[in-house]
């Protein structure tokens, strides 16, 4: 049975699940807003050759939110603090999103470490990797789509709006075909109230903001091309579609994967330590293809580049 646990680093508790599994370790990292729990179909296929750990990052889920501002380099030591912890500095570091992209940079940052997966964690990148898109305008539409993030970013909500939250994940776990179920947990854990008792899903606002502009400031590839551990970057094919009010952000989007698509294939062409995926999967793949994710990672952490 997995065993939740914490980690306390200076200014923080961390939150912990230890999976149990033997074998080749993994760290599991979640993206901005979500929390360990995402983690539970892999892990449990995982576990039959992996020790299995997962962790909320700093201020999501059950983790604090720590006396300092949210920054990647803060998330990082937050990582280091847990592996040690765990007695598994030599961990694979699977991360989704954001978690993602904290797993290349924190395998940039510690050579030690044997490897990196990445699930579709690029960040909102450049404007010229938005391929037919003039950079000027994806530039507008880049600052348009953080200003409407940055407004909706850990706000509150009465009480009596929590099942409207609840019917909107199920309507995407409808969407996408996996069983709303899956995203309980995740919204329990989640789930902040303010002192006027309002309601919010973690991060809070302010902590959410210090991420959000955490991870605009990042861009991955100049990491991706130094980098010297094994390396799987696997990226979702599909799109969800945003609805009406959201048509330009999915065509933004659109270009953006086409981008990304011709960026990323000449990066593993000139990286033989990098392998890129490409999976029949949207940005929410840990809900949708567990199993195939799990066969992606166990494929990477038994293949002839990690065990170099």
């Amino acid at each position: 049975m997995p065993e939740d646990l914490t980690v306390d680093r200076a200014d923080i508790t961390l939150a912990v699940r230890d999976h149990g599994g033997s074998g080749t370790p993994l760290l599991l990292l979640h993206g901005a807003t979500r929390t360990l729990a995402d983690w539970s179909e892999i892990a449990d296929d995982l576990i039959a050759d992996h020790r299995v750990l997962s962790m909320d990052l700093r201020a999501h889920g059950a983790s604090g939110r720590g006396a300092r501002p949210w920054t990647a380099g803060a998330a990082l030591g937050d990582i280091e603090a847990v592996l040690d912890a765990c007695d598994a500095p030599e961990a694979v570091l699977v991360g989704h999103s954001l978690g993602g992209m904290l797993a290349a940079l924190y395998a940039d940052a510690h050579p030690h470490t044997p490897g990196a997966v990445n699930l579709d964690g690029f960040g909102m990148g450049r404007p010229d990797q938005y391929a037919g898109l003039d950079p000027e305008t994806v530039a507008e539409g880049l600052d348009r789509a953080r200003q409407v993030a940055r407004a909706s970013a850990g706000q509150a909500f009465p009480p009596e709006a929590l099942e409207t939250v609840r019917a909107q994940g199920a309507a995407m776990a409808a969407q996408l075909g996996f069983a709303p179920e899956l995203l309980e947990e995740g919204v329990r854990r989640s789930l902040g109230e303010t002192g006027d008792g309002q309601l919010f899903l973690r991060p809070e606002r302010e902590r959410a903001v210090e991420m959000l502009d955490a991870m605009y400031e990042l861009d991955m590839f100049p990491v991706y091309r130094r980098l010297t551990r094994p390396l799987l970057i696997v990226r979702g094919a599909r799109l969800v579609d945003q609805g009406p009010e959201l048509a330009w952000f999915d065509e933004l989007m659109a270009a953006y994967m086409k981008g990304l698509e011709a960026e990323l294939s000449a990066l593993a062409a000139d990286h033989p330590h990098i392998a890129v995926h490409t999976l029949d999967a949207s940005h929410a793949m840990l809900l949708e293809r567990p199993r195939a994710l799990a066969a992606l990672v166990r494929s990477f952490t038994t293949g002839p580049h990690l065990r170099s």
